[in-house]
């Protein structure tokens, strides 16, 4: 049976008055199964919090709009709480803990891409949250939790049950947040709107490429990353990625036409993107764009650092 490749918008998952979170399913769009990829949009208001967790899977964030705070703790290591703003694309591998805050009027977007392979369900992501109404201390009895914190029981019963919220909440104005460090920055994000560019072309367009040499991480994650932009009425050349890696791709804004060829020389999609949009290039399959006279731009990831 033929893949549908179609591009396709993310849905809502869960989410309130602090924000949403959105992501694209394998049943919608088959290659994300198929080629163990996950893909989700964090969205935030002002005050909006997603509480602290966990994933089954390795990733590369990327802020697609607004500005916010970042809480990253990588295993055995102490805690980076780092400013974020739009083009910023984070690495996120195995164990790290995350938390995400916007303190501004304009809404914070947080785009993932990451690799399922080692996931509980191929496809998507697994978080699991360390509080909230759904948080993993909530499934342990007061007593371990007693004996793991040395706290007594009205305390214990405090830290699983204080927190009603899931997975976003929205915090009093008034609430006192961590604030940045500029050096934690360092080595942990990578502006992909202000990096130096790997390739510029007048008239045409541009890219940045996200790798071991930029941003380390990267090479824990086991991805690569480029943001591409495109002129209005400029083409991207029909290419390949020649190392059998997947092209998973986000439109970040903009719009225009892409064809795929496949086996045989055969054109196995043409369709018109934009901005929203995600799609899955499978291996060795040849794709080209041509923006709108608007441009194009996207970001993607491929399996490989």
């Amino acid at each position: 049976m033929e893949l549908d490749l179609s591009p396709k918008l993310a849905k809502k998952v869960y989410g309130d008055d602090g924000g949403s979170y959105y992501a694209w399913c394998p049943n919608e769009l088959p290659m994300l199964r198929e080629g163990n990829i996950g893909a989700a949009k964090l969205a935030l208001e002002k005050n909006g919090f997603a509480l602290p967790r966990y994933s089954d899977s390795s990733m590369v964030a990327y802020v697609l709009q607004g500005g916010g705070v970042a809480g990253i703790i990588l295993p055995e290591s102490e805690e980076k709480v780092i400013a974020i703003k739009k083009g910023d694309a984070i690495a996120l591998p195995f164990g790290v803990i995350t938390w995400w805050y916007n303190k501004e009027d304009t809404e914070l977007v947080v785009l993932f891409m990451g690799d399922t392979s080692k996931g509980h369900k191929p496809g998507q992501f697994t978080d699991f949250f360390l509080t909230g109404s759904n948080g993993i201390f909530t499934g342990f009895t007061t007593d371990f939790v007693k004996r793991a914190w040395d706290v007594d029981d009205d305390i214990a019963k405090a830290l699983i049950g204080n927190q009603k919220g899931k997975g976003i909440v929205k915090l009093d104005a008034n609430v006192k947040m961590p604030e940045p460090k500029p050096d934690h920055r360092k080595g942990m994000a990578l502006n992909c709107e202000e990096a130096p560019l790997d390739t510029d072309i007048k008239n045409a367009g541009n890219v940045v490429l996200l790798n071991t040499q930029n941003l380390p991480l990267v090479g824990q994650v086991g991805l690569g990353a480029d943001l591409v932009r495109l002129e209005g009425n400029a083409v991207c050349s029909p290419g390949f990625s020649c190392d059998s890696a997947l092209q998973v791709t986000y439109i970040v804004k903009g719009s225009g036409r892409l064809q795929v060829v496949g086996v045989d020389g055969k054109r196995v999609l043409e369709t018109i993107v934009k901005a929203g949009n995600l799609l899955i290039v499978p291996r060795f399959f040849v794709v080209s764009k041509i923006a709108d006279p608007g441009g194009l731009s996207w970001f993607s990831i491929i399996t490989t650092p």
